[in-house]
């Protein structure tokens, strides 16, 4: 009988997350990240394309970086797999479900599946990554919070506001934490929302 061949699930996290996981080695052989007592081996992310290298000779290799506010890390392909990579340039959202894999002490991975995607998709992950995380509940800090969203807005007043996605990428705390204190100055009169998902400063 043949033995049914299990895939390891593809875990999502940031890059931030994979980068300070703890590698387990066998041998020279990268054999899981321990990423808070999970064994990852597969992982699914999201991030943007900061740069690329490809060498299409007699020794095919192609890496891109990517980011997504966490950090950065590589994707790696050699030989006939470079086609995965070739077709994504600087600026490109990419959904990466990869193997992790580690040589000479460097962290990467190599690339199963790579999809272009919509930068909202970057937004999506931070609260699925985020989701487990306890939310915001002291008052000080919500006031904090909600005093550093105002003064983000009024720093945008010359470029004519900002947008909430960009403000919920930059800031450390959960989306719907964020969202909530945005409400609340709406509500107030202190900012207000020219168009859908744009604020701007009222004071």
């Amino acid at each position: 009988m043949q033995q049914e061949y299990k895939r390891n699930t593809a875990y999502k996290y940031r890059v931030g997350q994979i980068i300070t996981g703890k590698p387990v080695m066998e041998g020279d052989k990268l054999k899981h990240l321990d990423i808070n007592g999970k064994q990852v081996v597969r992982i699914n992310l999201i991030a943007n394309v900061i740069d690329k290298y490809i060498q299409d000779g007699e020794k095919k290799f192609a890496s891109i970086t990517v980011d997504d506010g966490t950090g950065q890390v590589k994707i790696k392909t050699f030989g006939d797999d470079i086609e995965k990579l070739t077709p994504y340039n600087q600026g490109d959202t990419l959904l990466v479900i990869g193997l992790a894999r580690s040589w000479n002490n460097e962290l990467y991975l190599t690339p199963e599946i790579v999809k272009k995607k919509d930068t909202t998709y970057l937004l999506i992950r931070k609260a699925e990554c985020e989701a487990d995380l306890p939310k915001t509940t002291d008052p000080t800090q919500r006031n904090a919070l909600k005093d550093l969203i105002l003064t983000l807005v009024k720093d945008a007043e010359k470029d004519q506001g900002i947008d909430i996605e960009k403000m919920i990428l930059d800031l450390k705390d959960h989306p719907s934490t964020i969202n909530q204190e945005i409400k609340k100055l709406l509500e107030e009169g202190m900012i207000y929302e020219p168009r859908p998902g744009r604020l701007r400063y009222l004071g």
